[in-house]
């Protein structure tokens, strides 16, 4: 018996389909394949930043990337995971051995931050941390604990104020302190004690870490400073800020530092923001930059 014919809509959603995930598979085979060539690259310029300090290098560098599945950007913020890999890193390097830490970060979680603070201040050998943009917040908090910050001239750092949720610990105090206890729920009195508890904490912690590098009375009043709140939580601490409050800064920020973050592009964008013709490397010490001959090349900044 002849089989029936099939109508021409059945061919063509059997057509479509296998279009489908013919494209879905070539998508994840380019994510699986296509990441890899910016991580050799990273690791190659890592290992020749080493070469050059003598050191080694610890990059944690939080930025939205392409790079997670079918491409969708992704936020970064300190985690315990990058705490645990800081960790495990700092064991695995002698103690006299001097560390470079390379950051660019929004913060995160304070306990991860305060692990590699602390892991950062017993070192015996100096710990240098490069922010080339900003290291807010927690990051801020890993910075503290280096030898020597080396800033970009327009690089920031920020407070180290605790937050609960998306609140400000010492705003939380504040409303009370204006309303009255008498004016307020439970609940509210409660957070409120927690908030007090998490800025003395913090800035125990903070006074402990600066004591390093500082007296006591001045690591003391410096933590103050960083965690009562009297600035909001995203107050820029430019390179003339951090050194008026003490802090080792220093702005001669290597091209290495630059080149690594060029591989870590800011994603999500069909099309970057920002356009720009690149200029040509000199050849040599006092060579002028000439442009790129050729059609502008656009590139994304964060």
């Amino acid at each position: 018996m002849e089989s029936e014919k099939r109508p021409w809509s059945y061919h063509l959603a059997n057509l479509l389909r296998a279009a489908f995930w013919l494209a879905l598979l070539l998508i994840l085979l380019m994510q699986v394949f296509g990441g890899r060539a910016p991580e050799k690259q990273r690791a190659a310029l890592l290992g020749q930043f080493e070469a050059e300090r003598k050191s080694r290098v610890i990059a944690m560098i939080h930025r939205q990337e392409g790079g997670s599945i079918l491409g969708v950007p992704v936020a970064g913020s300190i985690s315990i995971d990058d705490s645990e890999a800081v960790l495990r890193a700092i064991r695995l390097i002698p103690p006299e051995q001097p560390i470079d830490i390379i950051l660019h970060t929004p913060g995160g979680l304070v306990l991860a931050a305060e692990q590699i603070a602390k892991a950062l201040v017993e070192r015996k050998g100096k710990v240098t941390v490069f922010v080339q943009h900003y290291a807010m917040s927690g990051g801020t908090l890993i910075a503290l604990a280096a030898d020597e910050i080396v800033m970009d001239a327009n690089a920031v750092l920020g407070p180290v104020d605790p937050q609960m949720g998306d609140m400000p610990a010492a705003s939380i105090l504040k409303a009370v302190e204006i309303k009255g206890p008498q004016r307020v729920g439970d609940e509210i009195l409660i957070l409120a004690d927690i908030a007090q508890k998490a800025r003395v904490q913090v800035a125990a912690f903070v006074a402990q870490v600066l004591s390093k590098h500082m007296p006591e009375k001045q690591s003391l009043q410096v933590a103050t400073i960083l965690t009562e709140g009297r600035w909001t939580h995203d107050f820029p601490i430019t390179v003339q800020g951090a050194r008026q409050l003490g802090l080792n800064i220093s702005t001669d920020m290597p091209r290495t530092v630059f080149d690594l973050m060029d591989l870590y592009p800011q994603g999500g964008g069909i099309r970057p923001s920002v356009w720009y013709v690149p200029l040509r490397r000199p050849q040599a010490p006092g060579t002028p930059q000439q442009p790129v001959p050729g059609p502008a090349r656009p590139e994304g900044k964060s």
